[in-house]
């Protein structure tokens, strides 16, 4: 999980989700998830 201030989709199946208000790239490939912080 990366913390970054500005999130982008780094494949074609990472998805940007909301949850309790925080913007998560959720991915197959874990290297790729992230949230915003």
């Amino acid at each position: 999980m990366k913390v970054k201030s500005s999130i982008k989709r780094r494949c074609k199946n990472c998805k940007i989700v909301i949850r309790r208000g925080v913007k998560r790239v959720i991915c197959l490939t874990k290297r790729h998830t992230q949230k915003q912080g």
